[in-house]
């Protein structure tokens, strides 16, 4: 191969002979990779500049046979396979996603499921990792670091989304502490955790009822704290809105608000907060 700007000759030119469409007609990655390749061929393009940008078509790619749309392009634009969302799916259909997750050699996760989902996936994916109070199933993750996420429950209702946050942020290769039922009744059991709280690199902090625990936490830490509100509590709680309204209304610079019950969400940036930086390169 060489480095120098390709002149095939005229008598023969492939490009000619494969494509039949206009560009009008084309998906975006396949009009882009058409005009990559129109321009080696004019000889604008060297071959080595050709083979740099062809991995960056990849965040284009997208799977639309059958019911799914798949964006298998998520991992090469933002580092991160995209998620499976179990409500409203049938089994199949999220097997199926695993399926061409798997095939592209990129590591699933799936949440919210039922227990006929979680089986299904289970069967299809003996090696798949089930937590059963978290609703997840994954398979593979993403690469492993040592920076820790602590994920930190207000009550012991409060565990099924803690547990969540705690599985999306294995997946997204973070070693996880979980601290469970040092809400701020008791405020003695927050105190005796201070040192597994301090070795983490973010906090994840889930909590219902009238939800102070993430100002608590946040004075005692010198990381980002993200606050989980849950439904959890009795009639003025509203289903989470009181949680979510005290959360937003905290004095602490450091803590930061998801949705309600949104443990997912608070896993996924705490995973990306302590995931060591790198630069995305053409392929990755």
């Amino acid at each position: 191969m060489h480095n120098s700007p390709r002149n095939p000759s005229a008598d023969s030119d492939p490009l000619e002979v494969s494509v039949h469409q206009s560009q009008s007609s084309l998906l975006p990655q396949e009009k882009s990779l058409w005009e990559l390749l129109s321009t080696w061929r004019n000889g604008d393009l060297s071959d080595d500049d050709l083979k740099a940008q062809l991995p960056l078509l990849d965040a284009w790619r997208l799977h639309t046979g059958g019911e799914l749309r798949l964006d298998l392009g998520r991992y090469s634009r933002c580092g991160v396979p995209e998620v499976i969302y179990g409500p409203g799916k049938r089994p199949d259909q999220i097997v199926e996603a695993f399926e061409l997750l798997a095939r592209s050699q990129q590591p699933a996760l799936a949440t919210r499921l039922t227990p006929d989902q979680a089986e299904a996936l289970l069967m299809a994916f003996p090696a798949a990792t089930v937590n059963s109070l978290a609703r997840t199933v994954s398979l593979g993750s993403l690469p492993r670091h040592e920076r820790t996420v602590c994920v930190v429950t207000a009550g012991t209702s409060d565990r099924p989304v803690a547990e969540e946050a705690a599985e999306t942020a294995r997946w997204l290769g973070a070693p996880v502490e979980l601290i469970c039922d040092v809400g701020v009744a008791g405020p003695q059991r927050l105190l005796a955790e201070l040192p597994r709280l301090r070795q983490a690199a973010v906090v994840v902090v889930v909590a219902g009822m009238e939800a102070a625990l993430p100002s608590a936490v946040a004075g005692w830490v010198a990381v980002p704290v993200i606050a989980v509100p849950t439904s959890v509590g009795y009639g003025a709680n509203f289903g989470g809105l009181a949680a979510v309204l005290s959360m937003l209304n905290s004095c602490a610079a450091n803590v930061t608000v998801v949705n309600i019950d949104a443990g997912f969400k608070g896993g996924y940036v705490a995973g990306l907060i302590a995931r060591p930086h790198e630069p995305m390169r053409a392929g990755n």
